[in-house]
């Protein structure tokens, strides 16, 4: 077989492998080692396999994805995401939908001292879901919910995927980070949004809960101050350029970790439980990347990159359309590849192409951000859906998937607006010298 065709069988496995469930970055290294071996050698598939996996646990840059990991993870055992719930619901827990909303308002939050969308997920599942279900809410309105909510874990910085895509494309991660706020904030408030127009159709799966006084409100802002400062001492030292990302990251973890002790929250069993987790789901990222990176190398000597380069840029279409057709391939990308993965897939392919059609690297990465946000709610893969059902186990998954519907179409409306605006993603980094 030519080298082309080789590209496209590996891509078509990768795909129905996929659907097994096997551990996506184990997939991407198999299929990526084996091509490599028939279109080069023995030797080269060993070579390449044992540099990627080195390269990339070894890699300095890398080190602050666990660094952030370890932050959202101390934060959720220090007990600030609940503290972040609660003081959401004081504010507009007796709206309809409110507690839903406050879902959204502490995801928000919770991703700003988070970079994951599947911890994002299920720690707001393990918070929110028990209140909502005291109050009787519907189980598509919860579940979709904090599926949507969770998927802010990616947009709100500080986000692993930022990263990645600021290390693949050398772009400032620090400027990338900036970029995602206003965009963030935007989605979060077309998510409240859509809850108050499902719940005016359905008022019956979203009952009022108690109002609280303006007191009890003020009194609950306390439960956002740890929050606060981890946010401002991470983007306010990034912004002022005091430190690097990795430096951020650390100033991060060792700020929540000093902030759990002081307050006392924070117990020594759940320090050393937050510590675990941080480096299963650390591992799991890296393994991705690495998987994605071995994989990366076989479609470079298959030329699918090249290929689908040179025909996508030579499409009889203006730059507008084009870009159009590649949200549309992520979209679609999205619905079966895990969001880490389709990004270290693809931008090698369209990143190039999208320069050289004059649109700013900062701009596209939030756009790619919000397109890949897509595919961690909807089937087949739908990441965020299977983590919030694995904590609602009496809820079916097609109840999830369902009840994230509504929140697919807030994506979107929140794309299409910053596809003709790109000021509102690029505001804050045109501010950073």
């Amino acid at each position: 077989m030519d080298p082309i065709t080789v590209g496209l069988v590996g891509l078509v496995l990768l795909i129905i492998i996929l659907f097994s469930r096997m551990p996506v970055g184990f997939v991407m290294a198999l299929l990526g080692f084996v091509g490599y071996i028939y279109l080069r050698s023995l030797e080269g598939g060993l070579h390449i396999l044992a540099k990627d996996f080195y390269s990339t646990f070894g890699s300095y840059s890398l080190t602050v994805v666990p660094l952030f990991m370890l932050m959202g993870q101390v934060a959720f055992y220090a007990g600030i995401s609940r503290r972040l719930f609660d003081t959401s619901y004081k504010f507009v827990g007796h709206l309809p939908g409110g507690l839903a909303m406050a879902t959204v308002g502490a995801s928000a939050g919770f991703a700003a001292i988070c970079g994951s969308t599947n911890a994002s997920a299920a720690t707001m599942a393990a918070v929110a879901l028990p209140e909502m279900k005291r109050y009787k809410y519907s189980d598509d309105l919860s579940t979709g919910t904090v599926a949507a909510g969770g998927s802010l874990g990616i947009l709100i910085p500080p986000s692993v995927i930022f990263i990645v895509y600021g290390l693949l494309t050398e772009q400032s991660i620090g400027r990338l980070f900036l970029a995602g706020i206003i965009p963030g904030i935007l989605l979060a408030g077309m998510f409240a949004i859509t809850i108050a127009i499902w719940v005016r159709l359905r008022p019956e799966i979203a009952p009022r809960g108690p109002k609280t006084t303006f007191k009890e409100k003020f009194r609950s802002l306390t439960g956002i101050s740890e929050t606060i400062v981890l946010f401002v001492l991470v983007m306010g030292g990034l912004f002022a350029g005091f430190f690097t990302p990795t430096e951020a990251g650390a100033i991060g973890a060792g700020g929540a970790i000093l902030l759990g002790f002081i307050t006392r929250r924070l117990t020594w069993k759940g320090f050393m439980q937050a510590a675990i987790d941080s480096t299963r789901l650390s591992c799991m990222v890296l393994v991705i990347v690495a998987g994605a990176t071995i994989f990366g190398h076989f479609l470079a000597v298959s030329r699918i990159p090249y290929e689908i380069a040179t025909w996508v840029s030579g499409l009889p279409f203006s730059h507008a359309v084009i870009m159009m057709i590649i949200i549309l391939i992520y979209l679609g990308g999205g619905c079966f590849i895990d969001a880490l993965a389709l990004i270290m897939l693809t931008i090698p392919i369209f990143f190039p192409v999208v320069t050289a059609m004059g649109y700013d690297p900062i701009w596209f990465g939030v756009i790619i951000v919000l397109v890949t946000q897509m595919g961690v709610i909807t089937p087949p893969v739908g990441v965020n859906v299977y983590i919030v059902s694995g904590v609602a186990k009496d809820v079916p998954l097609e109840t999830i998937f369902r009840g994230a519907l509504p929140f697919l179409i807030a994506l979107i409306v929140t794309s299409l607006i910053l596809i003709p605006l790109p000021q509102i993603a690029l505001f804050l980094p045109g501010l950073m010298r």
